[in-house]
C-alpha cells in the first residue's frame, strides 16, 4: 500500500470506528438473541466489526453505518446458524394487524416486555425468521419498515413472522424450567481464582499453554506465554479487583469484581484448558455489555 492511499484508509477506519463504537452494545445485543448465547453473540459482533473494516478498504465512501453494520453481523450470524443447521422459519401465514406506532396499547407494551426480560438462550428455539423478528421489533424497537428492508421481507410478512413469534416465545417463556442451580467451580478454575486473588502472578503464568492467545475485545490478539503473561502484568495494577468463579449458559467462566464493595460482577472472563494449561483466555473488560444479558450465576463453594 503506498503512502497516497494509506492515509484516506486510516481516516475512514478512525471514522468508522468512532461512529460504530456505540452501536456495539445495541449490536450484541441483537446478535446474542439471534444466537442464543451472550458469548457467541460477541464472537460475531467481533467478526462483524473485522468484516467491516476489510470491506472498508474496497469503499470510497462511508455507508450509513448502523444498517451497513446490523446486515453484515444479520448475515454472519446467518452462516453461522445454517452451518449448525438449525431449522429455518415456518412457512408464513397471513399478516396479522401488528401495531407500529409510537403509542403502543397494553396488551403490545407487555409483549415487548416479555421479549425484553426473556432469557437470551431462549430466542434459539424460535424459528429463525421470527427470532430475527421478534428481537428487532420488540427488543431493539426497530420500525417494521426497516426490519423488512433487513430481512428482505415485506412489511405484512415482517408483521406475520412477529405475530407468530411472540405467541411462541409465550409459549416457550411459559413452558421453560427455572434456571438451573449454581454448581461448584472445577479445580482448575477455583486455582485460577486463588491465584488472582492471592495476586500471584508467576503462578498464574506458568498455568498459561506456551502457544496461549489472549482476545480482548478490539485490541489485537496476543499469541504466546510471553505475550499473554503481561495480561497478568497490567492486572497487578488495578488495585481491589477480585475474581470469582460462574457459571454462564452452562460454560464455566470467571466473574470480575472491580472492588470489594461491589455486590455484581462488572464483566467476566472465559478461559480454554488443554490439560492443567490455558489455551485461551477471552476477556470481555472492553465488551462490558456482554455480562447485561449473561444471567450470570456464583458457582457454589
Amino acid at each position: 500500500m503506498n503512502a497516497e492511499h494509506a492515509s484516506p484508509e486510516r481516516g475512514r477506519r478512525a471514522e468508522f470506528l468512532a461512529l460504530a463504537g456505540d452501536l456495539r452494545p445495541e449490536l450484541h445485543r441483537y446478535c446474542a438473541r439471534l444466537m442464543g448465547s451472550v458469548i457467541d453473540g460477541e464472537d460475531v459482533v467481533q467478526d462483524a466489526f473485522a468484516r467491516a473494516l476489510v470491506a472498508l478498504e474496497d469503499t470510497g465512501e462511508m455507508p450509513q453505518i448502523r444498517p451497513w453494520l446490523f446486515r453484515i453481523a444479520h448475515n454472519r450470524a446467518l452462516d453461522l446458524l445454517r452451518s449448525r443447521k438449525v431449522r429455518l422459519a415456518d412457512p408464513i401465514e397471513a399478516a396479522s394487524n401488528v401495531a407500529d406506532e409510537a403509542s403502543l396499547d397494553p396488551m403490545e407494551v407487555l409483549m415487548r416486555q416479555e421479549a425484553v426480560e426473556t432469557a437470551v438462550s431462549r430466542f434459539a428455539e424460535l424459528p429463525l425468521v421470527q427470532r430475527s423478528v421478534v428481537i428487532l421489533k420488540d427488543v431493539l424497537d426497530e420500525p417494521l419498515k426497516d426490519i423488512a428492508e433487513l430481512l428482505d421481507l415485506t412489511v405484512d410478512a415482517v408483521k406475520a413472522h412477529l405475530a407468530r413469534g411472540r405467541t411462541r416465545l409465550r409459549d416457550i417463556n411459559t413452558q421453560a424450567a427455572t434456571l438451573a442451580e449454581a454448581r461448584p467451580a472445577s479445580a482448575a478454575v477455583a486455582r485460577y481464582v486463588a491465584l488472582f486473588n492471592q495476586r500471584n502472578w508467576d503462578g498464574l503464568r506458568a498455568l498459561l499453554a506456551d502457544d496461549v492467545k489472549l482476545h480482548q475485545s478490539t485490541y489485537p490478539v496476543r499469541a504466546g506465554a510471553a505475550d499473554v503473561g503481561m495480561f497478568f502484568t497490567i492486572y497487578s495494577k488495578f488495585e481491589g479487583v477480585r475474581l470469582a468463579p460462574a457459571w454462564v449458559e452452562d460454560r464455566e467462566v470467571v466473574a470480575v469484581f472491580e472492588s470489594d464493595t461491589d455486590a455484581q460482577p462488572s464483566y467476566f472472563m472465559w478461559l480454554e484448558w488443554r490439560g492443567e494449561r490455558i489455551s485461551f483466555i477471552r476477556d470481555y473488560r472492553y465488551a462490558r455489555y456482554v455480562v447485561n444479558d449473561a444471567r450470570l450465576k456464583l458457582a457454589v463453594d
